[in-house]
């Protein structure tokens, strides 16, 4: 569905999917953006994310290294990066990692360590990205399974501890809600510090951390609007809108204001609950495992 349809969120910017452009299919687990890299500072993204150079080559600094690629760099979730490039568009895929199976995904994608993706690998990604921006799946992107377009496969599901998969997903289905570790601890009938010890052992973040990312996470479904920052931090459980640009401009390296501005024809597209098949996946699925 395209942004206004079905569950947006209240207040959130709607905008019709243009031909061509800049683009992001925003799902609950997976985002695959094309569109401006602005001039972030240093960013800490909660997905496992793959920039993609469209291009001219990227130069990203993280984990005491820079890699310098006209390719694909994967940067693990939670790591504190900066990323630059001559290019003013790059793609960009956010995978969050408690969705998948991280010990069966590609060598290529898995591991905690920033690295480079090999050349062929990465021609596949930028070629769907460069598809993704001319337009080429038309409406067929509401029916769009973001691992196969990308991968062509789709990545085994991570299994969680029960009760810690019952606080994430009440925190993935209301990121703006308040629940805090006190709270989620009694409802997985835990004490709060075996909750804390047992949530960071399995989602590799603090609890913390993992709110906070999904909060400035569903700031994405109004990038495209230009509403005043105050009702955008209140629609999503920021206090104010001091406290809701600090959070994001240490998520994203960008200020609120500054995504504002890069994202004025933007379209952002809602996939289906139940993703289809796309065309071109298993002719990738060779190359890509």
């Amino acid at each position: 569905m395209t942004r206004g349809v079905g569950r947006r969120p209240e207040g959130a910017a709607t905008r019709p999917v243009l031909p061509g452009g800049k683009i992001m299919v925003l799902g609950q687990e997976r985002v695959a953006y094309a569109g401006l890299l602005g001039e972030p500072t240093e960013r800490s993204l909660g997905s496992l994310t793959v920039y993609t150079s469209l291009a001219n080559p990227l130069r990203v600094r993280a984990q005491g290294k820079i890699i310098e690629t006209g390719a694909s760099v994967v940067i693990p979730p939670y790591t504190t990066h900066r990323i630059t490039s001559g290019d003013r568009m790059i793609g960009v895929l956010m995978i969050e990692p408690e969705s998948v199976d991280l010990a069966r995904l590609p060598p290529w994608l898995s591991g905690g360590s920033v690295r480079q993706v090999n050349c062929e690998v990465a021609g596949h990604l930028r070629d769907s990205f460069l598809r993704l921006a001319r337009g080429d799946y038309g409406q067929a992107l509401t029916a769009v399974d973001l691992d196969l377009l990308f991968f062509g496969r789709v990545f085994e599901r991570r299994t969680l501890d029960p009760r810690i998969a019952a606080i994430v997903e009440r925190i993935n289905r209301c990121p703006h809600g308040q629940l805090s570790a006190r709270e989620g601890a009694q409802l997985a009938g835990l004490s709060y510090s075996r909750l804390l010890h047992l949530f960071r052992a399995q989602m590799g973040a603090t609890f913390r951390g993992f709110r906070a990312w999904k909060r400035a996470r569903s700031f994405l479904h109004y990038a495209n609007g230009a509403p005043s920052l105050t009702d955008v931090a209140l629609e999503i459980g920021y206090p104010d809108s001091t406290h809701f640009s600090h959070s994001i401009r240490q998520v994203y390296g960008l200020r609120p204001k500054d995504i504002f501005a890069g994202s004025r024809d933007l379209s952002i597209v809602v996939p289906d609950a139940r993703p289809g098949p796309v065309a071109h996946g298993a002719a990738m699925r060779a190359v890509l495992r």
